[in-house]
């Protein structure tokens, strides 16, 4: 058997780990490490990986408008799961790294999808300078001295038909969700360590089947960790990331049960002071369905916020935006009408 199968062969044992952890944080908690209540987030530390945790992940979604006058959509992910909390090197590391990539255009949604092992080289997250990898893909720190390490990024991936070459810029702070980085996910207290920073602006090209394109817009960065698994009538999550042509933004999310699910959010003010909203406070209901990968999944949303006065629609640039990768998926960019417009995405895990 040769390195690349064992790789796979490897992964393939934590696939229920990494699609449980995608959909809601974790599997098997026994050993690691869990979330506190009270602790404080530490930079540039904890924009690294905290192998004592179960599942992690570095996440980006921009959304791009190119010269050619259509809109785009691109996604950068590095997912991290561990066998085991104790740290070993080489081989014998228990880190396995999953990435996934996507580009999104209003007839077509491209995906790829990158496995390894950790220890040996191929993948990983590294501080001072801050960089994400696996394989060629990268998340690499520009920043200048003294500034946080993802002040300034620049991002690249491709699969078939499609690569990116982007370059981040943030122009506001980070943004801790929840309760300064912690991170309820159900009523039974099931928590991550979270936290963003959504206000960068985004240049660079984009290539489609051969086609290169530059394209200028705004993207958003989360990084999560955490030990703990869903509960047990939880089946997968809705997430939300909103930029509003005010200046403000949105992240919001809701854990689906068999009744209303547990939603969460957070309100951005245009200067970056987050407003934690209560559970239950972000209503999100789906207006349209569409048959994808023969799966009835939810293309329009109404999403409302009543104490931000917020009631808007989501309507999906490709209706068809799923990731088709071992974990698969909807992932994709919307354009936002109502009480507050403006562009964003959608993420749609457990259909």
């Amino acid at each position: 058997m040769n390195v690349r199968l064992i790789v796979l062969f490897l992964l393939a044992m934590a696939v229920p780990a990494l699609a449980q952890g995608f959909a809601g944080l974790g599997g098997d908690a026994e050993g690691f490490a869990m979330p506190e209540r009270g602790r404080a987030l530490i930079f540039p530390r904890d924009h690294g990986a905290h192998p004592a945790y179960r599942i992690e992940w570095w996440y980006l979604t921009a959304t791009l408008s190119g010269a050619d006058g259509h809109d785009y959509g691109a996604q950068w992910t590095l997912f991290r799961s561990a066998l085991k909390p104790e740290e070993q090197p080489g081989w014998q590391s228990p880190q396995l790294w999953m990435g996934h990539a996507g580009l999104t255009t209003a007839t077509k949604h491209y995906s790829a999808e990158r496995l390894a092992r950790g220890g040996i080289g191929q993948a990983g997250v590294g501080l001072t300078p801050f960089v994400a990898e696996i394989d060629d893909w990268r998340m690499a720190s520009r920043a200048a001295p003294g500034s946080d390490e993802i002040t300034a990024l620049d991002v690249s991936a491709g699969g078939g038909g499609f690569s990116y070459r982007l370059k981040l810029d943030a122009t506001g702070p980070l943004v801790l969700q929840g309760d300064r980085g912690y991170s309820v996910k159900s009523d039974k207290g099931q928590a991550s360590y979270y936290y963003s920073q959504p206000f960068y602006q985004v240049s660079g090209t984009i290539t489609v089947e051969g086609r290169e394109v530059e394209v200028t817009g705004e993207a958003w960065f989360d990084h999560e960790w955490s030990s703990q698994p869903l509960s047990p009538d939880q089946t997968g999550w809705d997430w939300f990331s909103f930029h509003f042509d005010s200046g403000e933004k949105l992240m919001g999310f809701r854990l689906r049960d068999q009744g209303p699910g547990f939603t969460s959010a957070t309100w951005i003010g245009k200067d970056g002071v987050p407003e934690p909203q209560p559970p239950g406070a972000l209503a999100v209901e789906p207006l349209a369905f569409e048959n994808v990968d023969g799966r009835k999944v939810p293309v329009r949303w109404r999403v409302a916020l009543p104490s931000k006065g917020l009631d808007v629609t989501t309507r999906a640039l490709n209706p068809k935006a799923w990731m088709d990768t071992q974990v698969s998926y909807w992932e994709g960019p919307v354009r936002i009408e109502g009480s507050h417009p403006g562009r964003g995405y959608v993420e749609m895990t457990g259909y």
